[in-house]
């Protein structure tokens, strides 16, 4: 059987801290716990599950702090965990045999991360395949008969487990001041965060926070290093930002580098509003319609889902038809609905 390191870095977590550790627990065989800064009762409770608990001071940086908890850990693996997740009793169980039957040679596996949407920031999806248990020291082998080479890539097992995740709070205000501490700094964006910002933005973000975000998404739209994808979505900020600072002109520009690029949900809704706003009604159906049918979402899924329909109903309601108005209404609240029953059972 091997053992785990728990491994947690925590700040003011009083709320939520205990139901995460009595959940996994006594399926750790050593605890370690990092404090960066709390003020609450954090450190009290988590003195009732381990003696390993040490400070870390934050300097804006994540990575850094589950490093430092990772260099405390002394088992086979490490489990790297949040204090807003629980594993439920089956779950809890799945564990256990894992613990028992997982291969050596196995460096890192992968668990369901659910409950995704509840207060969700980046996320378009509720479950989602995440690396969670980590095996504390590799072992680099030679591969081949010839040509030999040595292994680089971890072999990874995707598990059946589903951690719950349950948080608070939204971490929205959080992790944007984050991305503006990067950008100004100069700390580049690599496409996977270039892609999270976005994403951010466009499930939570406010209109101040387009605004701001402004100046690096439109710097990103003539950034040569930059993938298509990549110059796209910098393109739906920018045009989002333009039409919340009412500059058409610009707005039609970053709208039409996305159209330029097949383009998608997001921008069509972004037209839609455009018109709308304009009182150009049937323009706006016909852009809030693909939005809704003629194309896929590249950031907030909502936008060919729930957000184009309302549009439609806005739309429908301006030129006096009710039936559509309300056919439309139904259908985006369906959407919503569905979306609830989904996360109402992990709360259940």
């Amino acid at each position: 059987m091997i053992t785990v390191s728990l491994c947690m870095i925590v700040k003011n977590e009083e709320k939520v801290l205990g139901r995460c550790l009595d959940s996994i627990a006594d399926l750790a065989d050593e605890i370690v716990i990092v404090d960066t800064g709390s003020t609450d009762g954090t450190k009290r409770i988590a003195a009732k599950y381990t003696e390993q608990i040490y400070d870390f001071t934050w300097v804006g940086d994540f990575a850094a702090a589950r490093n430092f908890a990772f260099s405390k850990a002394g088992m086979d693996y490490i489990y790297s965990a949040d204090a807003d997740e629980v594993l439920d009793e089956r779950n809890r169980q799945a564990f256990r045999r894992l613990k028992e039957t997982l291969l050596p040679e196995i460096e890192i596996v992968q668990m369901y991360y659910t409950n995704q949407l509840s207060h969700g920031t980046i996320y378009n999806y509720d479950k989602e395949l995440r690396p969670k248990l980590f095996k504390r020291v590799r072992a680099f082998r030679w591969q081949g008969a010839i040509h030999e080479q040595v292994g680089l890539e971890p072999v990874v097992y995707d598990s059946e487990i589903e951690i719950i995740h349950l948080p608070e709070t939204n971490h929205k205000n959080r992790d944007l001041a984050a991305f503006a501490r990067m950008i100004e700094v100069g700390e580049p964006l690599d496409k996977r965060l270039h892609n999270i910002y976005a994403k951010e933005l466009f499930i939570s973000g406010e209109d101040q926070d387009f605004l701001a975000a402004r100046d690096f998404f439109r710097s990103s739209c003539k950034d040569t290093a930059r993938s298509v994808d990549e110059i796209k979505e910098a393109a739906c900020v920018a045009a989002r930002a333009a039409r919340i600072a009412g500059e058409g002109e610009d707005f039609l520009k970053y709208a039409l580098k996305v159209t330029a690029c097949e383009g998608c949900a997001e921008i069509c809704c972004e037209l839609g509003e455009y018109y709308f706003s304009k009182q150009d009604i049937d323009e706006a159906v016909l852009w809030f319609y693909n939005g809704a049918y003629e194309t896929e979402s590249i950031l907030n899924i909502r936008s060919s889902q729930d957000i184009p329909l309302k549009g439609l109903a806005r739309c429908y309601r301006a030129l006096g038809d009710e039936e559509q108005a309300a056919a439309c209404e139904q259908a985006a609240q369906k959407l919503v609905d569905d979306t609830a029953c989904r996360m109402e059972r992990y709360h259940t």
